[in-house]
């Protein structure tokens, strides 16, 4: 370890030399305020910035040890230092020079408060994880810029976001005690029997399409239905109530406009927890909930899609389908099992993101083409057995098919915006106007095979790479050659998931070796990262990763077109 007053020597000594002389800063310097650790050098001024580290001891940071003194407190913290860190670097520095130079960055947290790399305690400090765009003109080191960067901006930045005394300490303390509800509002919920809870007075409603941020002053809060609510008290902010969502088989219904898709949407976010003042931080869900849609052209890799699919033309096989091309009613059955291969307990289904042969065949058609000549098993003459069989639950949009009033045991009639409960209604009507339509697929949802992954199907090698991976966007993956296309997995929201997501897959090989299923490869990976963190799976310190689940993690796994795997009982 080196002093500060090294590294600034070295800047002078380099400066106005070819940019490859930067790679003589790396390594780590120490200051009376925080040591700096210079972890990569970019090796041009229009690479990737270099990756650096800043740790402060916690004695010296200022903050009371009761603020991170459970775990969920210090994801709260840190998320809380991270979006300070962010704040500070929009009001330092600038742009100094070619390319990137100038640069301080840390990755931006959405609404939803997540584990992330970016911002870590450790080894009794708080350390923050960052990039800097090292200043050069032309390709040669700018080196009183880069100067000013690492003795007056970062000093700067660090001063204002990750010390107690800069820090507006009640809004510090709501951000951790809204986590804190929030979290234990979620593990009450099987307590009460449910599977989601909406607060009265949520702002379900966004920005925008892409503005992720609570609509504005015209949006209506939501409240309860008196049958359905519910009181919770919680550990901070006290007494609460809203709309539980029981566990079994509950429709979401209405007009077109009147806030279906939009309850849905709330509840598929409510895995995660919303920062204060997001209108969602009381939208509770439980955490093995997952969106489920139809995809048409996906990869499917030896799936037993049976329970819904069987009998099809030429005797291909359904207990192990593999296809390049999935159809949309082949996808959405196939990404229903492969779920269920990753535990899921609740299953959230919109209508119009899925395909309709697949949600229902009625009484007109089940007479035109027999059963014998179907081979689709219809979703609603499954979902009972789901509920009944293995214990998932179905939330589901529909707004065309009241034959699902059949099988429901909770409707909720959205009308401008707000929840009506409609259950008895609807069953009055599924009395007074029988479809008529024949149930298929037998008396049980039926057994089905697991799978083993096979490390072969693993490659992230491209050109001379052995190991290429790095996200496009949140929704692409590129892996080795191929790209991993996760835009139908809805419950993703950050790029730092993503990234962290196409890290894990490459990590979880080691774990296919050993002949486990896909199901026990995931309990490896996820025990790796409760006890060494979200690095084990970079191999080394990065400050760009996110927590993201075990359902997120097979979907993508799923959707690489090189996958490979066998039937459990082969």
């Amino acid at each position: 370890m080196q002093d500060s007053d090294s590294l600034r020597s070295i800047l002078r000594r380099i400066d106005g030399k070819s940019y490859g002389a930067y790679k003589d800063i790396r390594g780590t310097y120490n200051s009376d305020k925080y040591t700096l650790i210079i972890d990569h050098v970019q090796g041009d001024p229009f690479a990737a910035p270099s990756r650096v580290r800043v740790r402060v001891p916690l004695k010296d940071a200022g903050f009371a040890a009761d603020i991170y003194s459970t775990e969920g407190r210090v994801v709260a913290f840190c998320d809380f230092l991270a979006r300070r860190f962010v704040d500070a670097t929009s009001h330092a520095g600038g742009h100094r020079g070619s390319g990137g130079s100038g640069v301080i960055r840390i990755e931006q947290p959405g609404q939803e408060v997540l584990k992330r790399t970016s911002v870590i305690l450790a080894d009794g400090a708080v350390e923050a994880r960052f990039v800097m765009g090292l200043p050069a003109h032309g390709r040669r080191i700018a080196g009183s810029q880069a100067e000013a960067m690492f003795f007056e901006d970062l000093p700067e930045i660090v001063a204002s976001s990750l010390y107690a005394d800069s820090c507006d300490l009640r809004i510090l303390e709501r951000h951790i005690t809204t986590y804190e509800d929030a979290e234990f509002l979620r593990d009450s919920l099987l307590d009460h029997g449910l599977i989601a809870f909406v607060a009265d007075g949520a702002v379900l409603p966004r920005a925008s399409g892409v503005d992720d941020r609570p609509a504005g002053s015209g949006a209506v809060p939501f409240r309860s239905p008196p049958e359905m609510s519910v009181e919770v008290n919680l550990p901070n902010s006290g007494t609460i109530t809203g709309m539980g969502i029981s566990q079994g088989i509950t429709l979401i219904v209405g007009g077109g406009y009147h806030g279906k898709s939009t309850l849905l949407h709330a509840i598929e976010k409510g895995i995660y927890n919303h920062i204060p003042g997001d209108g969602r931080e009381f939208v509770v869900t439980d955490g093995a909930a997952v969106k489920i849609r139809a995809e048409d052209g996906r990869r499917v890799e030896a799936v037993d899609i049976s329970p819904f699919i069987s009998n099809l033309p030429y005797g291909q096989d359904t207990h192990s389908f593999s296809t390049d091309d999935a159809s949309g009613s082949t996808s959405q059955a196939a990404a229903i099992m492969e779920a269920l291969e990753a535990g899921v307990r609740v299953l959230l289904i919109d209508e119009d993101t899925s395909a309709t042969n697949f949600m229902i065949r009625d009484h007109r058609m089940q007479e035109l083409v027999s059963k014998e000549k179907e081979p689709i098993t219809p979703f609603i003459d499954k979902v009972g057995q789901l509920s009944e069989d293995l214990g998932v639950s179905t939330i589901l949009v529909v707004g065309g098919s009241g034959d699902y009033f059949d099988v429901a045991d909770s409707v909720i009639c959205m009308e401008e915006y707000l929840p009506r409960d409609r259950t008895r209604e609807a069953e009055e009507i599924a009395r007074k106007y029988a479809t008529e339509r024949s149930p298929e697929g037998g008396t049980e949802f039926g057994k089905f095979f697991r799978r083993i992954p096979l490390k072969e199907g693993i490659d992230a090698r491209k050109g001379k790479h052995e190991k290429k991976i790095s996200p496009r966007s949140r929704q692409i993956i590129q892996f080795g050659t191929e790209e991993i296309d996760l835009s139908a997995v809805e419950q993703i929201v950050e790029t730092g998931q993503t990234r962290a997501i196409g890290e894990a897959i490459y990590y979880s090989q080691r774990y296919m070796e050993t002949g486990k299923t896909l199901a026990e490869v995931l309990d490896s990976v996820f025990s790796d990262l409760g006890e060494q963190g979200l690095d084990v799976v970079a191999g080394r310190p990065v400050g760009d990763l996110a927590y993201f689940r075990r359902f997120e993690l097979t979907a993508a796994i799923n959707r690489l077109r090189t996958m490979k795997a066998v039937q459990e009982h082969e």
